[in-house]
């Protein structure tokens, strides 16, 4: 059984392929999309605990993505976590306007996203409520 669904969207195919391979290791079901449009459809479709989204995308960019995330009433509470080269603090700043859970540069340590991502779901979890099935 897997730890939980997590969304990557990244036009940088070897990062997909990274995080992938150390989501999987982890025990996480990913889910990968490549642009901005691909990745509301799989968040409709799929419905992932979690999104690690870059900003810098074809289409539709990370800031809108996570924007129209967080406006959508079945998708507010899942956590967003921006993954960019843009490391200003205006570009957090925006982030975390949009709506953005966490934001972490590129390069990156994978460990470390790994870590972050856990952290996100547990308190995710352990604020939702018990489920009556």
């Amino acid at each position: 059984m897997s730890k939980g669904k997590i969304l990557v969207v990244d036009d940088e195919i070897y990062i997909v392929h990274i995080l992938d391979f150390s989501l999987g290791m982890e025990g996480y079901e990913v889910i990968t999309a490549l642009d901005g449009e691909q990745a509301l459809e799989r968040l409709k479709a799929e419905k992932p605990d979690l999104v690690v989204l870059d900003i810098m995308m074809p289409k539709l960019d990370g800031y809108e993505v996570c924007k129209a995330i967080k406006s959508n009433a079945a998708t507010k509470g899942t956590p967003v976590i921006l993954l960019s080269a843009k490391g200003r603090n205006v570009d957090q700043k925006m982030g975390f306007d949009v709506g953005a859970d966490d934001y972490i540069t590129k390069p990156f340590s994978p460990r470390k996203l790994v870590e972050r991502i856990n952290q996100l779901l547990g308190q995710a979890i352990s604020e939702r409520p018990a489920s009556s099935a």
